[in-house]
């Protein structure tokens, strides 16, 4: 498959949600993106705590309610993303939130 560029930069491996809401739905069409130094393409990928099958590609669009984690060449393992697919969630916007600051949420069932 084609796997595109991923950015670069990061002093850590991290795995990017895309939509950016808290927890993660199936019904959301996640993407997950690893970004981390090292070698484009150079990406493990784990499902909850398993080595699986998607080597080499740095995103791809989620199809299983699951943990996920990633592995950059570098900076290694990332934090884990938990992609839900509970009946009912709650979600907000993936950002630092501080005492007093408005937030979004979103109620999905």
């Amino acid at each position: 498959g084609w796997c595109p560029l991923s950015p670069t930069g990061a002093q850590t491996t991290q795995l990017l949600v895309e939509p950016p809401w808290v927890p993660a739905v199936l019904w959301d069409r996640v993407t997950l993106t690893c970004q981390g130094s090292g070698t484009t393409g150079a990406t493990t990928w784990y499902k909850d705590g398993q080595r699986w099958g998607q080597e080499g590609c740095d995103n791809f669009t989620v199809t299983e309610s699951v943990t996920y984690t990633c592995d950059r060449p570098g900076t290694g393992l990332s934090s884990p993303v938990r992609v839900s697919n509970g009946p009912l969630v709650l979600q907000v916007l993936a950002q630092v939130l501080l005492e007093g600051d408005t937030v979004t949420l979103r109620c999905w069932g």
